[in-house]
């Protein structure tokens, strides 16, 4: 009787282990830990090779955004938006509004009410999603510099932070801090954004 009640406490063991284990994976999947980190060399190499693509995603980004809007959007899929913000700025009140949401249908009445907010079509998003796809990036944040995230790892997101001009001298310090920001050309900065959990800089800088 002892015997079998040592093996059934031992069963419950392992099943008890085994779930843990099982779900310590779960939760470590959902947060991105086996997310492939960049490296700085990895990203320089993404951005100079498809550097055409960039550029022209940003020109075409920034000349659709209306003048008193700051506009991000993150491609799911064809057919989700990640994530979808709108900043509205009334400079005769000096105020902002601001709206953001996640997981929006493309093709819905939702979708179609965002639109028209900003004086876009479905044809603006069409357009836009080919050219993050040509420049082999996910997301876009509008104004100078302009933001373009390059891929997610976990809840952090490595960004390309592009300006028009060189660089100022006044600002080279700020965005070369060696932890969130890397200058890594004349008008080019490497950012990482951690989310809420994990790394918060760049896991490797070389």
């Amino acid at each position: 009787m002892i015997k079998k009640v040592i093996i059934g406490f031992c069963i419950l063991l392992g099943l008890g282990i085994m779930g843990v284990i099982v779900w310590t994976i779960v939760i470590m999947s959902a947060f991105g830990a086996f997310d492939k980190d960049y490296s700085v060399s990895e990203l320089k190499d993404n951005f100079y090779s498809r550097e055409t693509e960039i550029l022209e995603l940003k020109r075409y980004y920034n000349s659709i955004v209306p003048p008193n809007k700051s506009i991000e959007i993150e491609f799911k899929n064809n057919k989700t938006l990640f994530r979808f913000g709108i900043q509205t700025y009334y400079p005769e009140e000096k105020a902002t509004t601001t709206f953001l949401d996640w997981d929006i249908e493309i093709n819905s009445d939702k979708m179609d009410s965002l639109l028209c907010t900003i004086d876009w079509t479905q044809n603006h998003l069409m357009e836009l999603k080919k050219k993050l796809d040509n420049a082999n990036c996910i997301q876009i944040e509008s104004g100078e510099p302009t933001k373009i995230g390059f891929k997610r790892s976990g809840l952090g997101m490595y960004f390309f932070v592009v300006f028009n001009e060189a660089i100022p001298d006044s600002l080279k310090n700020y965005y070369n801090d060696s932890c969130r920001y890397i200058l890594a050309g004349e008008r080019l900065v490497l950012e990482y954004g951690g989310g809420a959990v994990g790394q918060q800089c760049f896991y490797n800088r070389k």
